[in-house]
């Protein structure tokens, strides 16, 4: 694993760029001057121009990642952590959709299942029968879907009803059928990391090197959906904060999101109103971690992260519009 360092923005970045000092980070805004290896530090510039770390990323579900794009949450549960199933109901999650729409999401991405530390499984045509009404109603308005799920029939359910990507917080591991299931529909695929199931994922996580574990992990899973036919253009990649990880993993991983970007997928960082922001804070309940979650974004966003996975758009979106003006001028 290769780990950038010195990263640069804005008009120096494109200085140590033209100066044959720096790469660019992800083919984006953002360069770098040094690469962490195993075997010590070396220059940017003994990097190969095609080198994952570099080499620019391919247009993913229709957008060029020449921006952030913002991901709304839409949870159609009664157990949700982040909402206590304030749009658990149809009507309520389209009405939200709608909403996370005009604040200015790019994707909503709707699940049907709880995956919070210690949830219960919910049975498969439950989960169809709570997201495929929404997924149909906010898609015939032209609205960019994401299906949040494990299981091969609720990907294949909401595709037919609409959904244009496929966000697996298993990896498409989870479930046997979902590698051959996802690559027939053809959809964009966010492959996440997660350590154990929901259930008992938060019971005592060990790593040696979180970050080179879950690089490791991830590596293997892109192999596994290209062999099943899923393009690697189709996959994007999210670490899973808080998916079989303790305090200390989280951080870990947060500070060197960077090195993520070694696998050639467009990374998705998914930290909006997690419980490490609270243990870092003050203990603030979910809805009470906008701050926190807005300010990890911003740091992965420095690191080079194409898509952030929030529940507050507004507040978002405001955020990034001002980070971006800041870090160009």
């Amino acid at each position: 694993m290769h780990r950038p360092l010195a990263i640069l923005s804005g008009p120096a970045a494109r200085t140590a760029i033209a100066a044959g000092q720096a790469r660019p980070l992800a083919g984006g805004p953002l360069a770098f001057t040094l690469v962490e290896t195993p075997a010590g530090l070396i220059p940017a510039t003994a990097l190969p121009p095609d080198h994952p770390l570099t080499a620019p990323r391919a247009p993913w579900a229709g957008f060029d990642l020449s921006r952030p794009v913002i991901m709304g949450i839409v949870n159609v549960t009664p157990d949700s952590f982040s909402d206590g199933g304030d749009h658990a109901q149809a009507d309520a999650a389209i009405a939200h959709g709608r909403r996370l729409l005009d604040e200015g999401a790019d994707i909503l991405d709707i699940g049907g299942e709880s995956t919070r530390p210690g949830a219960e499984p919910v049975p498969v045509e439950t989960e169809i029968a709570r997201v495929v009404p929404v997924i149909r109603a906010l898609a015939a308005e032209g609205a960019v879907i994401s299906i949040d799920t494990r299981h091969a029939a609720v990907m294949k359910a909401a595709s037919v009803a609409g959904a244009r990507i496929i966000n697996d917080v298993t990896a498409l591991s989870g479930d046997p059928d979902s590698l051959s299931v996802a690559a027939a529909t053809g959809l964009p695929v966010v492959l996440m990391h997660i350590k154990g199931e929901p259930q008992t994922m938060q019971v005592a996580p060990r790593y040696g090197d979180v970050t080179a574990e879950v690089f490791d992990w991830l590596s293997a899973r892109i192999d596994a959906a290209v062999a099943a036919g899923i393009a690697r253009d189709r996959i994007a990649i999210d670490p899973g904060i808080g998916f079989g990880k303790d305090l200390g993993h989280n951080v870990d991983l947060l500070a060197r999101t960077a090195a993520l970007h070694g696998l050639g997928c467009p990374l998705l960082i998914g930290v909006s109103r997690k419980r490490f922001i609270a243990s870092l804070s003050k203990g603030e309940a979910p809805k009470d971690r906008v701050a926190g979650s807005i300010a990890t974004a911003l740091h992965t966003l420095g690191q080079g992260a194409h898509i952030l996975r929030v529940h507050d758009v507004a507040a978002t979106v405001q955020a990034v519009a001002v980070w971006q003006a800041l870090q160009s001028a």
